[in-house]
């Protein structure tokens, strides 16, 4: 089993004047130790000895809240009320080292606890949550605990990929071994060879590749496209999804024996709402991420850590560092963001439709043609296609792409156009 210890130095000035913020410090850089230690000291005394590879982290109780990064990790925190949000989230966003989860909710330490326990074994992981919420960071951190640290991490997003080169991607091909094929390729799997592979959205992976997958994660070994004997391959699996797998098992679009290989240790993601304590240090870990790389920082005040609590988060961690680049730009030169500065995303909201398909083409007015496009008939006489035939396959999609000579993906793309259009179909819910 690796054992991972935390290298901190805390001066005696700081633990003695910033007796709970020193904890906090010490709490994180255990929870995840980074490549180098923790310097924790009162600004205006000499540190303690920095090596190469540390982090400096200089406290002081002043009048005027401030955050100041002088050069590569080393920052200095001047807070005012100890017992506000904004000087504990501070700690943790400085503390935790860049790549790593930055967390403060119970719930969520609880979870890097476990992810904790389960990065030490080789059993493949399956994380789930809904998008945006983390899940490749948390991937990193489970590869970055685990005894294969120093292999190669390699993500990659099944929706992403084009469907007709996806098994190319992930298992290699020989030169030659089609059309464009002008050079080899080791592939995705051959490239974590000694490390972590995280498949995300792994819903999205066209049902035949399935079966391949389920035998280079039963045999151990890939097959090139075009190659006649297997290649050995050492790759932890991480499977991440941001659809309900059961679901997707039950109506045929997931292999039942892919999700019971993959699904061996469940990691469950809660959206942001459902973590608020966590919501401060990433607003902070958000301005050190994108302020600039040396000088003062903006402070977040607290009216503006309040407005923040108080989002719902539909578009979770992504959406607040949206909203965290803007107020970065609007307090430019203030060296605080206030809540005027905190403005949130406008989500676009589909407009209903009662009935249950779609009203049939009407016959365009002499003086409407020249502004009706032809693209938007063609999209609604798509539309109507999709659903007639949806309809007609009692809301089964896999028989639906079938039926029409699309991919499930394409279908599945299709259906969330419409969706978003506000226009019902068959199976609408599932």
């Amino acid at each position: 089993m690796t054992n991972f210890q935390a290298d901190i130095r805390i001066d005696p000035a700081a633990e003695k004047n910033h007796p709970l913020l020193v904890g906090i410090a010490a709490d994180v850089a255990h929870a995840m130790p980074g490549k180098g230690g923790l310097v924790v000291a009162h600004a205006g005394d000499a540190p303690p000895a920095r090596r190469h590879g540390d982090r400096v982290l200089l406290l002081q109780n002043a009048g005027c809240p401030a955050l100041l990064r002088e050069g590569t990790g080393r920052i200095t925190i001047r807070y005012d009320d100890v017992r506000g949000q904004g000087a504990a989230a501070a700690v943790v966003a400085a503390v935790t080292p860049a790549g790593m989860p930055v967390c403060a909710d119970a719930g969520s330490a609880a979870l890097l606890a476990l992810a904790a326990r389960v990065a030490t074994s080789e059993i493949p992981v399956l994380i789930d949550g809904p998008t945006g919420t983390g899940k490749e960071v948390l991937a990193r951190f489970i590869h970055n605990r685990s005894p294969r640290r120093t292999g190669p991490f390699v993500a990659i997003n099944c929706a992403a990929m084009p469907e007709a080169m996806l098994e190319a991607l992930l298992f290699g091909h020989l030169k030659g071994a089609f059309t464009g094929a002008a050079a080899a390729s080791e592939g995705f799997f051959r490239a974590a060879d000694g490390g972590t592979l995280l498949l995300d959205e792994i819903a999205e992976m066209p049902i035949g590749l399935q079966a391949k997958l389920l035998r280079v994660l039963q045999e151990g070994e890939v097959v090139p496209i075009g190659a006649t004997s297997p290649v050995k391959v050492d790759v932890r699996i991480i499977a991440a999804a941001n659809r309900d797998l059961p679901t997707e098992v039950a109506e045929g679009r997931l292999r039942a024996d892919l999700f019971y290989r993959l699904n061996v240790f469940p990691l469950s993601l809660a959206a942001l709402r459902e973590r608020r304590d966590d919501i401060a240090p990433l607003a902070f870990a958000m301005v050190l991420r994108h302020g600039p790389p040396s000088g003062p920082l903006p402070w977040i005040a607290e009216a503006a850590l309040d407005k923040l609590q108080e989002h719902a988060w539909p578009g979770n961690i992504r959406e607040l560092e949206n909203v965290l680049r803007r107020a970065l730009l609007l307090a430019d030169g203030t060296g605080k963001i206030e809540a005027e500065h905190i403005t949130f995303d406008k989500v676009a909201l589909a407009v209903p439709v009662m009935e249950h398909d779609i009203a049939p083409l009407e016959t365009p007015q002499p003086e409407r043609q020249n502004v009706r496009k032809l693209a938007s008939i063609v999209r609604q006489s798509e539309a109507q296609a999709i659903i007639r035939t949806l309809d007609e396959c009692g809301g089964h999609r896999i028989d639906t792409a079938r039926r029409l000579g699309i991919s499930e993906r394409t279908l599945r793309y299709r259906l969330a156009d419409i969706r978003d259009a506000g226009l019902a179909f068959a199976g609408a819910a599932r």
